[in-house]
C-alpha cells in the first residue's frame, strides 16, 4: 500500500517514512503544500498523511478541500498541533477522514492508518484470504495450509496489494504505483521478479493450486 506524507517538519516527515516503511508501506514525502497537492493529484496513493500548517501559501485545509472538490477520495489523515475542538471540526469539514494531534505516538498513528486503509474493504477486516492462504494485516503473518510463510517486506507489500484487489486484473504499472516509492529504482522486469519470488513461497511448495494468476498481456490477479 502506498502512502503520501505532506509534512514540512523534516524530522517528523522522515520519521514517518522510516516507521511506515518498516511496516511494509511504500512512502513518498513532500515538504511543501503545492508539491504535495501535485503529488496527490497525479500519483496513485492509498492514503495521505497531511500536516495542517504548511509553508508555501497553501495549508492542509486548503489542500484537503481542493482534493475533495476534484473528486479525489483518497483517505486523508490530518496532523496538527492545534488541539481545539473547532480546529478538529474544521479539518473534518474540509474533507479529512481522521485527525491526529501533535505530539502523537507512532503506534496510535499506525493503528489509525490501518483503520483508514480497511474502510474500503470493511468486509475483509484484518485478515485477507484467498483459498487456503491468509494474510493478517496487523501481525503481518502469512499462512497457507497451516504453514507460516516468511516474506520479505516488499514481497509482503505485493501480496497484500494483490489480496486487497482480489478478482481484479492489475497491470505492472498499477502494481508499481501502489507498492514501490516514487524514488525507487524500478527495472522493467521488477514486478515479474517479485511475482516469481512470491510464487516460489506461496504457490510452488503447496498442492492446492496456483493462487497468483498471470493474465497474459494485462497483468496479474488473484481470483475472487
Amino acid at each position: 500500500m502506498k502512502v503520501l506524507v505532506i509534512e514540512d517538519e523534516h524530522k517528523i516527515a522522515n520519521a514517518l517514512k522510516e516507521g511506515l516503511s518498516q511496516e511494509s508501506y511504500a512512502v513518498d514525502v513532500c515538504y511543501e503544500g503545492q508539491e504535495g497537492l501535485n503529488a496527490a493529484r497525479y500519483e496513485a496513493y492509498d492514503l495521505i498523511i497531511l500536516d495542517r500548517m504548511l509553508p508555501g501559501g497553501m495549508d492542509g485545509l486548503e489542500i484537503c478541500q481542493i482534493l475533495r472538490q476534484e473528486a479525489i477520495h483518497t483517505p486523508i489523515l490530518m496532523l496538527t498541533a492545534r488541539d481545539m475542538i473547532r480546529d478538529r471540526v474544521a479539518g473534518l469539514n474540509a474533507g479529512a477522514d481522521d485527525y491526529v494531534i501533535k505530539p502523537f505516538s507512532f503506534e496510535e498513528l499506525l493503528a489509525r492508518v490501518r483503520a483508514l486503509l480497511r474502510r474500503p474493504h470493511e468486509a475483509l477486516g484484518e485478515t485477507l484470504q484467498a483459498g487456503e492462504l491468509s494474510l493478517n494485516t496487523v501481525t503481518k503473518e502469512v499462512i497457507r495450509d497451516g504453514q507460516t510463510i516468511s516474506l520479505s517486506a516488499k514481497e509482503y507489500a505485493l501480496m497484500e496489494y494483490l489480496l486487497r484487489n482480489k478478482g481484479k486484473v492489475l497491470s505492472k504499472d498499477t502494481i508499481i504505483n501502489h507498492v514501490w516509492d516514487f524514488d525507487a529504482d524500478i527495472l522493467p522486469n521488477t514486478v515479474e521478479v517479485f511475482i516469481t519470488y512470491l510464487r516460489g513461497k506461496v504457490d510452488r511448495p503447496f498442492k492446492g493450486g496456483q493462487i497468483i494468476k498471470t493474465v497474459r498481456g494485462f497483468g496479474y490477479k488473484i481470483d475472487a
